[in-house]
């Protein structure tokens, strides 16, 4: 069965270029051009994943996917578009939300990789499993275990695990961690640093191979040693 997106961009040639390319890939896809058209498709109809743009008539992305989370589509994926790359507004996207952010101008090949990408991550147990390697991260139970053996995890260690491997295997910015586990009131700068030590201590330290590195002034990325670049 043929993966079925919807493309909320209010740009008449980017959503065309979009729809064209993607449909090429194997792709169905549907359209909208403003955010109360898109959100009332998302309503009633299923898609696999959303590419949404963030600035639309109408309402503005971040209000249409939180009202998604709010909703019965509320575990669909959605990939957000924008031309603003400021951090901010990329931590409102994930608090919206969104499952990845793609700043514009993107190479087509690239939003069809991540669609690939979150579409891989979000299947199998409902979106309710994470998996990377041999870790696993059952949502609903919180259970948590490496090569077969439990992990013990407090609610923090949980926070940062979650989205660290939703996130895999890419980079997640210190500031994005923090904003997870803090809001906008992070503690001292070596609050994360002593988190992410101790759940490296669970994670990996029983193990032979890490999951968890360290990308130095940037952030941390949960990926296997051969992924690691």
């Amino acid at each position: 069965m043929a993966v079925r997106l919807l493309l909320i961009e209010d740009n008449r040639d980017i959503l065309a270029n979009l729809a064209d390319y993607l449909s090429l890939k194997g792709f169905e896809v549907d359209c909208a051009q403003d955010g109360l058209g898109g959100i009332h498709l998302a309503a009633i109809q299923h898609y696999d994943l959303i590419v949404l743009d963030v600035m639309l008539p109408g309402m503005d992305g971040y209000s249409l996917c939180q009202r998604l989370r709010e909703g019965e589509r509320n575990d669909t994926p959605v990939i957000m578009l924008t031309a603003r790359d400021a951090l901010d507004d990329r931590l409102s996207g994930f608090r919206a939300g969104a499952d990845d952010y793609l700043t514009k101008p993107f190479a087509l090949p690239e939003l069809a990789a991540r669609i690939e990408a979150v579409l891989k991550r979000s299947r199998g147990g409902g979106r309710r499993r994470l998996q990377v390697a041999d870790l696993s991260y059952d949502l609903d139970t919180l259970a948590v275990s490496r090569a077969g053996q439990a992990l013990h995890l407090g609610p923090i260690g949980l926070k940062l695990l979650a989205t660290l491997m939703q996130r895999s295997p890419g980079v997640v910015r210190r500031e994005v961690l923090e904003n997870v586990l803090w809001g906008d009131e992070p503690p001292d700068s070596d609050a994360l640093r002593s988190h992410i030590h101790a759940l490296r201590q669970q994670i990996d330290k029983p193990f032979a191979s890490a999951l968890l590195h360290t990308v130095h002034g940037v952030g941390y990325r949960l990926t296997p040693a051969e992924h690691e670049r």
